[in-house]
């Protein structure tokens, strides 16, 4: 039978070559028992391929069993599949046939296949390989000639690496693939699905079919459907009921297409050195957060820093004191060092003021490296009596000493040393 009587027969609309090409294949393998793997995403239509080439095959007079896997509990997967035996578990009160011994001579479809568990996986194998099947409960072997069809939008390669689906069991279903393409790969099919749809719910409402201006038509054809024809035809027959105008234009549209305003986010930029640009190359999405968040740590630090310096610079209440009595907390080494290089400066400063002005340039010259060596020798006192002060405020503990002066413990051990101050 060819494509277009196909489509005729089965209600497929579309021209796309990605869409004739499935079909194709479906066709062809129909009067063979080989196993189909239909792959794509959700709402592509992939529950229309099973019954077309069960129809169109040898075994159309026989069993059609379509089995969500995805919507059965894993704990009783296995009986629903291979039935089992009376009193095999809690609540089998009779023997009962699974899908695959009702099923047999016929075709049996596997949709969500991915979602079977491991234990039940091994059963399929089983029955893929030599046809037989075991009910749960039972150890009588039975036999059953059944053609398999499975479907997925899992991506099964990904799901076996992670271990949640056999390699074995994977070529086994994939003897025949098949790919249904995307919505959005068949532009050209939106508007045409669209005035099926609109046409339907026309009829099952009675009431005047909808139609769209130029532009929304653009807009429909541009969006991208990610819940592709299931989210069309839910579209289209919100707008059937919910308008009174039958004429759509793009402002109407645009309330029925969630999030229409790209908002999307934000895409990972891989930089090179052969796009000349200095930017991190990412591996994935995971390195990005890491960055992120080494990037916040260190934001916190240096915010718990200031934090941590502003309040240095507070006067505090001492404990036990007068309320009159304020003392000043011990500066740091660095807000020390720059304090008394402040005064230098103010004092160079003030001495270029009073010299008379032929000697300020020679004055200033020899006076200004004088005073840096002096304030050099009296920063070595002061940080040798701060270190005292801390060391006696804190009974001799140089980690809280060390924490008072703003400096490292092992910077603090050093300077114990250097001025001898471990006596």
């Amino acid at each position: 039978m060819d494509i277009a009587r196909i489509k005729q027969r089965f209600g497929i609309i579309g021209g796309s070559p990605m869409l004739d090409r499935a079909i194709d294949i479906a066709n062809q393998v129909a009067f063979t028992d080989l196993s189909v793997l239909i792959v794509g995403e959700s709402g592509v239509g992939k529950e229309i391929f099973p019954q077309v080439i069960h129809q169109l095959s040898s075994r159309k007079h026989a069993q059609y069993v379509a089995v969500n896997c995805g919507a059965i509990p894993e704990g009783t997967i296995d009986s629903e599949l291979f039935g089992h035996e009376k009193g095999s578990f809690t609540g089998a009160h009779e023997t009962r046939k699974g899908y695959f011994e009702v099923a047999d001579g016929g075709t049996i479809f596997l949709d969500e296949v991915g979602e079977l568990p491991l234990s039940t996986q091994v059963r399929l194998l089983r029955v893929l390989e030599t046809g037989e099947f075991m009910k749960v409960g039972s150890s009588k072997t039975q036999k059953t000639d059944v053609r398999v069809i499975a479907a997925t939008n899992v991506n099964l390669p990904k799901a076996i690496q992670n271990g949640k689906f056999r390699e074995d069991l994977y070529y086994r279903l994939n003897t025949v693939p098949i790919s249904i393409p995307p919505l959005r790969d068949r532009k050209g099919d939106i508007s045409l699905l669209f005035r099926k749809f609109a046409v339907d719910f026309a009829e099952k409402y009675r009431m005047p079919a909808i139609s769209l201006t130029p532009d929304a038509k653009a807009l429909l054809e541009s969006y991208r459907w990610p819940g592709n024809i299931r989210q069309l035809k839910n579209v289209t027959e919100q707008i059937s009921v919910i308008e009174e105008e039958r004429v759509i234009d793009v402002d109407k549209l645009r309330l029925y297409i969630p999030h229409y305003e790209d908002k999307s986010l934000p895409a990972i930029y891989v930089g090179t050195k052969e796009a000349g640009g200095d930017q991190p190359s990412f591996a994935s999405e995971r390195e990005i957060l890491y960055k992120i968040l080494f990037d916040m740590r260190d934001d916190m630090n240096a915010l718990k820093k200031r934090v941590e310096e502003l309040s240095r610079g507070a006067i505090y209440k001492a404990e036990g004191a007068d309320q009159a009595k304020l003392v000043q907390p011990i500066p740091t080494y660095t807000q020390l060092h720059t304090t008394l290089h402040q005064s230098a400066s103010e004092s160079i400063e003030e001495y270029e003021e009073d010299a008379p002005v032929g000697d300020v340039q020679d004055v200033t010259h020899l006076d200004v490296t004088h005073e840096v060596e002096q304030e050099s020798l009296s920063l070595a006192e002061k940080e040798k009596e701060l270190i005292i002060k801390a060391l006696n405020k804190y009974g001799k503990k140089r980690k809280d000493a060390a924490r008072e002066l703003g400096i490292s413990e092992r910077t603090l051990y050093r300077k114990v040393k250097e001025y001898n101050l471990d006596k």
